[in-house]
């Protein structure tokens, strides 16, 4: 029915904004083609993956004006910014979904969105950042591991973002738990940007995670006939693994907080320790410099200015003086 709209919006379509294209054989594996092959694309040839730039001009063109989508999936597929969602329209799925950043040098919290339509023969998908998830399935095509179905494609995407999250939610809790025995250990006052940073990423990453099981749990839920059971398990056991992802999420930021709350009050411990030193210190010297500076001043009438013995008595005088001190402050519980 919409194929061959499909097929004649494909030939005016320029290669740019192409990434991949793979016609499905149902076993597993799957055959990468050109343009020349994808023109003569039929559906009973079998299920055919198009991975697009979103970017690229020639993808809006044809997304927008020749792929035969509905104008509801053929502005998600182009959006910017697109938050997980799960739409059933028309006889197909769009699904919008989020994956960690791993590209070298990025942020994990910093979510790359994959958009994907698909019906019984046909699978679109677009992005702009590179997800290291669309080359595992790449990776399982050539393993002849790969889907074999739509409906298998979908759950395997799933799948394999999730994976990629759950290592990344884990490698947060083992820095959190490292954090913890440093602020017993060593107490190091750069350990609150860490702590700081951690809990940022895991709020970031929760904030994303949430519509992301929203919108699978949507897509388990929706009446597909292409959808088979073991693929809506197979979906159905990934948002339980991203549930518990959010679960460990609010763990790890909750540890995060709690640890930073303890080293916050050990450095106000050992500042109020210094303070106290210091404050002692400046009550001892007090009232022994307001003698010294008052026998210094160099005016007439000073007592002991002509004894001989006079220094030493002033010295004994402040040594007696520290003595009344010391033993006031003990009386006080200050020492």
């Amino acid at each position: 029915m919409v194929s061959a709209e499909f097929s004649r919006g494909i030939v005016s379509m320029e290669t740019e904004g192409l990434i991949y294209a793979y016609l499905l054989d149902g076993q597993g594996s799957a055959r990468r083609l050109g343009w020349e092959d994808v023109e003569r694309w039929k559906p009973e040839q079998g299920p055919i993956w198009l991975h697009f730039d979103y970017t690229s001009p020639e993808t809006v063109a044809w997304v927008s004006d020749k792929s035969g989508l509905h104008e509801v999936p053929a502005s998600v597929l182009l959006t910017e910014e697109s938050r997980p969602r799960t739409i059933l329209i028309g006889g197909g799925v769009l699904v919008a979904l989020r994956g960690v950043n791993q590209n070298p040098g990025s942020d994990p919290e910093d979510m790359v969105a994959i958009r994907v339509w698909f019906d019984q023969t046909r699978i679109i998908s677009t992005r702009r950042r590179t997800l290291l998830s669309e080359s595992d399935i790449v990776e399982s095509f050539e393993r002849g591991g790969g889907p074999r179905t739509t409906g298998e494609f979908i759950a395997h995407l799933a799948d394999s973002l999730v994976s990629r999250m759950g290592d990344v939610v884990e490698d947060t809790e083992d820095r959190v738990a490292q954090m913890e025995q440093d602020v017993i250990a060593v107490e190091s006052q750069a350990l609150r940007t860490r702590l700081s940073e951690v809990r940022r990423e895991a709020i970031l990453l929760r904030r994303y995670l949430s519509p992301q099981k929203e919108a699978m749990t949507r897509l388990c839920a929706e009446e597909v006939p292409w959808l088979g059971d073991n693929n809506r398990l197979r979906l159905k056991e990934a948002t339980d693994r991203v549930v518990r992802c959010i679960e460990d999420l609010d763990s790890a930021r909750d540890r995060a907080a709690i640890t930073q709350e303890e080293l916050v009050n050990r450095l106000s411990e050992q500042l109020n320790a210094r303070m106290y030193v210091l404050s002692l210190v400046a009550a001892i010297f007090l009232p022994l410099g307001f003698l010294t500076g008052l026998l210094g001043i160099n005016v007439g009438g000073i007592p002991g200015s002509d004894h001989p013995a006079a220094f030493l008595v002033f010295l004994l005088v402040l040594a007696v003086v520290v003595v009344l001190q010391i033993l006031i402050f003990k009386r006080k519980r200050w020492l």
